[in-house]
């Protein structure tokens, strides 16, 4: 019988950049990019993959990294809510949520977020039926989720005006 390694080391793909890492194998995808990555906004909620607050996009899909096991992501493209500001510009779907009231406390808005810009990806245009669909899994305390469709709504707007 294999023995198990001490330690994985790996190069993952994490917003657009290489980043060398090395991580016990038991690992979760959100312990690494937080405590070995210092990606912290990226949020520890429950652990059991049924409030959506440690959503990251693997290869574009929403994941729940407090469920994925950080050694079966090597070689794929992981985007953290790091990685979705555009320079000094924030991305349309950050400034709906600034400006629609879609962020109160704020600890649920990295997770939607990474599920919302999942969601206009692959469907520019979504019905309000679509947008708490694809958001069903995140939870929200705070805002009633009203608010939240709203910017996720208004974000797509925004993304279709920027695409003509």
């Amino acid at each position: 019988m294999a023995a198990i390694p001490e330690r994985v080391h790996l190069t993952m793909q994490v917003n657009g950049e290489a980043a060398p890492v090395s991580f016990a194998p038991y690992k979760t995808l959100l312990e690494v990019l937080r405590e070995d990555l210092g990606l912290t906004g990226t949020k520890h909620g429950c652990e059991l993959g049924e409030c959506g607050a440690c959503t990251v996009l693997v290869d574009g899909q929403p994941v729940l990294s407090c469920l994925a096991l950080a050694l079966e992501c090597g070689g794929r493209a992981i985007e953290t809510i790091e990685g979705v500001q555009r320079g000094p510009e924030l991305h349309p779907l950050q400034a709906a949520f600034a400006d629609c009231g879609g962020s109160q406390c704020g600890y649920c808005t990295p997770g939607v977020i990474m599920t919302a810009k999942a969601l206009l990806a692959r469907n520019p245009a979504p019905t309000r039926d679509e947008i708490r669909e694809a958001t069903a899994g995140n939870l929200c305390r705070c805002t009633g989720y009203q608010q939240i469709t709203e910017a996720i709504e208004s974000a797509a707007t925004l993304l279709r005006a920027e695409r003509t």
